[in-house]
């Protein structure tokens, strides 16, 4: 399975932010790395990577980046491998990455848990896969005035954006930048990498999505859509569109990209991962966000130091700043 994160389109983009991306293919390996971090120290950010065949080849990636990451005076890698392929047959995952001496990253980035539907299975499967409220909404949506279009025109997102920002307004969820998702459209769009998808009640629009397209899986990233609006469930037939027009694309998989896990019941994304999982599919996880250290005491002053900010008491400042301190000082001297 291939990840819009470890694409070339992804390079583009990132680089158009302004971000150092490195790219490198080796020996049964590739990885896309952005060069990240803050006052604390810079790291070499992997999303979802790398990917490798087979455990020695995520071994050679793991050396690899570390050496790159000494060069770029990153104070460790930031990995999230995502294929099973990766890791020796019967070895836990978490157990492995411990034992090459890393660590689970205080900040998980990407999602480890979530929803996939097989869009290899023909349109009466995919729709018999779904509940019948999203069979009946797809199927009738029409009547009620409501019409979907893919474009791929940047202008469009302004769509997203506008309600995003009244969601957010009302129910104050973290989201992405106005000027990331602008640059996502202008960067992605013209590559076929990405599209926004509107949602129109009598040609008006009234919500608006954004996917992004791999070699072979489309992601469900972004979506929002009018209150006043809300009880005609235009979301869901989105969704339903999306897939297909996905499946008709060539692609074989849809991430609904982000689930609570199960034994969570209180997690903050439990809300909307009923209705992700209304589409049919079967989940998928991942060991999550990893950090492989160039530099064992200066990674250590980096966590101190973002542990104790966090912490937001002043005595904690106090420490954080002296922990930043200590790990400028290592970076020099590497």
């Amino acid at each position: 399975m291939s990840t819009i994160l470890q694409s070339e389109a992804w390079a583009t983009f990132q680089r158009d932010l302004g971000h150092d991306v490195i790219q490198h293919t080796g020996d049964g390996y590739s990885y896309l790395a952005i060069v990240e971090g803050g006052r604390a120290g810079k790291y070499l950010y992997c999303p979802y990577g790398p990917v490798a065949e087979s455990a020695q080849a995520f071994t050679r990636a793991l050396d690899d980046l570390k050496r790159l990451a000494a060069r770029k005076k990153c104070l460790f890698v930031r990995v999230e491998p995502a294929s099973p392929e990766m890791f020796p047959k019967g070895v836990d995952p978490v157990d492995d990455l411990t034992s090459r001496g890393m660590f689970l990253a205080q900040r998980q980035i990407q999602p480890s848990h979530t929803w996939m539907v097989d869009l290899t299975q023909d349109e009466d499967a995919l729709l018999q896969g779904m509940k019948s409220t999203n069979r009946n909404l797809h199927r009738n949506i029409h009547k009620k005035g409501v019409t979907f279009e893919e474009s791929h025109d940047p202008a469009d997102v302004a769509v997203l954006l506008k309600y995003l920002h009244q969601t957010a307004e009302r129910v104050g969820f973290n989201r992405q930048q106005d000027a990331y998702l602008t640059q996502a459209a202008k960067s992605l769009f013209p590559l076929d990498a990405a599209s926004v998808y509107l949602i129109r009640v009598e040609g008006e629009p009234i919500g608006a999505a954004m996917v992004y397209d791999s070699e072979d899986t489309r992601t469900y990233a972004h979506a929002s859509m009018s209150f006043e609006h809300r009880r005609l469930s235009a979301n869901n037939p989105l969704v339903s569109t999306m897939m297909l027009d996905a499946k008709a694309k060539g692609l074989k998989r849809f991430d609904m990209f982000g689930i609570a896990p199960d034994d969570e019941p209180d997690h903050p994304w439990a809300g909307f991962t009923g209705f992700k999982k209304s589409f049919g599919g079967y989940a998928v996880t991942t060991p999550g966000t990893w950090d492989l250290p160039v530099s064992l005491p200066a990674y250590r002053a980096f966590r101190a130091a973002y542990a104790l900010r966090d912490k937001g008491l002043p005595r904690a400042k106090r420490l954080a700043s002296r922990a930043v301190g200590a790990v400028r000082s290592l970076v020099t001297r590497s």
